[in-house]
């Protein structure tokens, strides 16, 4: 009945769908599940962090629809649909004491306004399983703080035709199941350091590890472990066409796939709401959904 099943991953920026949670997607796809990517903002203030097109005069001029198009091709890597809400990158604070936020920017808008453009796309696509950030944002730029508030509110909104008319929102639906991406998380950047370590290679973590012990954050609960290590490869792929944000020869990629897949082949996720029965932990997102189908 995979047919029936649909599964929808809220996301700040363009790279981020690739970044968290896309060899989940590209299983499900191949399933035949049907998958929507919701991304928030359209990346315009992100730093062009691939050192070979730093300093691209056009890139630099043109970076909203550079990234559009990096998006596309990512989009058809990973065989998803993909949406955007329209709001605009709030961008990154550095400094200190950081610099206010950009006005209009996605991060400053009223919550229940930017839930209700999520909640068009929920009650319009009609999916069963959302994905999104937790509350930390996964790490804290103020657009994936924000995509965790708002994917919160349209979690519950998408069924309230009291605060989302069904005249101007679509007719009303309840998602059954919610899950913060956990993709990176300690259990997993540990086994796979020790295993670079064991084979006398370079590991990429070992100052990531470091940090991670000293800032003192609890470790996030692990409810779903989804096993996608044949998707690796296509992760990477959809990636690298984000060629403004990714460099190919950078820490992304020096873990060989094939370590990767013997020492942790499953992407972690945390269950944070469910309206249907379920046994933890899971290894599947449709759980509980997927016999009702």
């Amino acid at each position: 009945m995979t047919d029936q099943l649909r599964l929808m991953a809220v996301h700040a920026h363009p790279d981020d769908e690739s970044s968290k949670g896309a060899a989940t997607m590209a299983k499900y796809v191949s399933e035949g599940v049907d998958v929507l990517v919701v991304t928030c903002t359209g990346g315009e203030r992100g730093s062009i962090l691939n050192p070979k097109l730093q300093g691209d005069a056009y890139i630099e001029e043109h970076i909203h629809e550079v990234r559009k198009k990096e998006m596309d091709e990512a989009r058809e890597i990973l065989g998803v649909k993909q949406e955007w809400l329209g709001f605009v990158d709030s961008g990154l604070p550095e400094g200190d004491p950081l610099p206010p936020l950009p006005e209009g920017c996605f991060a400053l808008e009223d919550v229940d306004h930017a839930a209700g453009e999520l909640v068009r796309q929920i009650r319009a696509f009609r999916p069963q399983v959302i994905t999104t950030y937790d509350e930390n944002g996964g790490y804290p730029h103020p657009d994936h703080i924000m995509t965790h508030k708002i994917s919160m509110v349209a979690f519950e909104g998408a069924a309230d035709t009291e605060k989302y008319p069904e005249a101007e929102y679509g007719p009303a639906y309840r998602p059954l199941k919610l899950y913060y991406n956990q993709g990176f998380n300690r259990p997993r950047t540990e086994a796979l350091h020790q295993a670079m370590l064991d084979r006398g290679l370079e590991s990429p973590y070992g100052d990531w590890l470091k940090r991670w012990n000293d800032s003192g954050h609890k470790d996030r609960t692990l409810t779903t472990h989804v096993p996608c290590a044949e998707f690796f490869e296509i992760r990477d792929k959809a990636l690298i066409a984000h060629a403004t944000q990714i460099d190919p020869d950078g820490g992304w990629f020096r873990v060989p796939l094939d370590l990767q897949k013997e020492v942790w082949p499953t992407e972690e996720y945390e269950l944070a709401k469910s309206l249907v029965d379920t046994s933890l932990p899971e290894d599947d997102l449709f759980a509980g959904i997927r016999d009702n189908a």
